[in-house]
């Protein structure tokens, strides 16, 4: 039977769904407790190995050359020390003249549609200035830049060997086709050189209050809410396409299943500016899982988790884990960022930003019945120009000059919407 695209319906009363939930797994694991200082313990070493390494300065997330990748001599050391952490950067993933003129390019198309005039930001009308009105996410989706970066082959290279680090198929079952990712359009940043901005907390994205309540997620965490965590492997894909998300009124969700979240630097990034920081264990989820389950926890919370947000990390619940943030390296322009779906990241906070901080979203989100449903909404958006469907609707593209079209699509984009094989 075809997979219907359709997202979850949020239980009416989720604070008695969550209150159940918390009986029938203690209930099923048993040993909350216990299960959880094993657990605890496991992960107090990597944190510690973490830190030592932040101490004497050695590069915790793996930088892997783009030339090494192409030339398909990664090693065996390289692919367990990205599964290891989680996270990877892409060095080189595009020349950096290149990035710098998909840079100006984007600037070039926003001026010469006049976004500025047009954009609706919260709480006013219209943008005034330009420097003093600008917003850092913008949301445009179908310029030249972000299209042609979407359907490169450079970027078909890189989606497929993340896609292979996970486990996708299990004898004659196979969960999606890692050498085909989806097209998924998300938005840019465009942050100036002297931004004072305060960051973004650490949290997960692709589901919060799912993650305990749905019965796909329930069977993606399998072992995790048996308490049998020696068994819990987070690079396993069984039933991460049947996930959905809940569908709540004015939020931006995500309508496909995503191995890796990611954007490409547009501009050069030094530490300190304000940069991508992770918890680069991607076990850590088997924690947040179980940590609304132990005594002191409100029997309706879930450690701040609401419907509609994403999955937030703390100092209040998670004082272990965030011991492991871990920033970015320095990042030219051309380099690419990936992390775990899984993966707790956050953005930090910054004072009178020191140069451009520009980056394009683009994730790998294998072709699945899931993703491609959702990438036959995405062909529709792309030839009317409009907001595409898991983000607010918006629309300022409709009638925009330069605009990238369906005729501009190569074979990679063709396929990457299901449009040919």
């Amino acid at each position: 039977m075809p997979f219907t695209f359709e997202h979850a319906t949020l239980p009416a009363d989720h604070h008695a769904a969550i209150r159940q939930m918390k009986r029938e797994l203690r209930a099923h694991i048993g040993d909350v407790q216990a299960v959880w200082d094993r657990l605890s313990d496991r992960l107090a070493s990597r944190v510690a190995e973490i830190k030592q390494r932040q101490a004497q300065g050695d590069p915790i997330w793996p930088v892997i050359p783009y030339a090494q990748l192409q030339a398909g001599s990664i090693t065996p050391a390289q692919i367990a020390d990205i599964k290891k952490h989680g996270c990877a950067v892409i060095k080189g993933h595009f020349p950096r003249d290149e990035a710098l003129a998909w840079d100006q390019s984007m600037l070039d198309y926003l001026a010469k549609n006049d976004f500025d005039a047009q954009y609706r930001g919260p709480g006013d009308s219209f943008f005034g200035t330009l420097e003093a009105s600008r917003p850092e996410i913008y949301p445009i989706y179908w310029s030249k830049a972000q299209m042609e970066a979407r359907q490169s082959d450079r970027m078909a290279t890189v989606q497929s060997f993340l896609n292979r680090l996970w486990r996708f198929e299990d004898g004659d079952t196979r969960w999606f086709d890692p050498d085909v990712s989806v097209i998924y359009p998300d938005r840019i940043r465009r942050r100036p050189p002297g931004t004072t901005s305060k960051g973004l907390g650490a949290h997960t994205d692709s589901g919060a209050l799912e993650r305990w309540l749905l019965p796909a997620y329930q069977q993606v965490f399998r072992h995790v809410f048996s308490g049998d965590i020696d068994r819990y492997d987070p690079w396993d894909a069984a039933h991460r396409t049947d996930v959905d998300e809940y569908s709540v009124d004015n939020t931006t969700k995500c309508s496909v299943f995503r191995t890796f979240q990611g954007w490409t630097a547009l501009s050069d990034m030094l530490p300190g500016q304000g940069l991508l920081h992770v918890i680069p264990i991607p076990e850590a989820m088997a924690m947040i899982l179980l940590r609304p389950l132990l005594d002191d926890v409100p029997e309706e919370e879930l450690c701040g988790v609401a419907p509609g947000r994403v999955l937030p990390v703390s100092e209040k619940w998670h004082p272990l884990l965030m011991e492991a943030l871990t920033s970015i390296p320095a990042l030219e322009a051309g380099d690419s960022v990936w992390w775990h779906c899984d993966v707790v990241h956050a953005v930090a906070p910054v004072e009178d930003q020191q140069g451009w901080g520009n980056v394009m979203y683009i994730p790998a989100a294998p072709l699945c019945a899931k993703n491609l449903a959702y990438a036959k909404q995405v062909e529709q958006a792309l030839a009317a120009g409009q907001s595409p469907g898991d983000f607010p609707r918006e629309d300022y593209e409709v009638n925009w000059q330069d605009r990238f079209t369906t005729a501009d699509l190569n074979h990679n984009g063709r396929r990457s919407l299901g449009m040919e094989s």
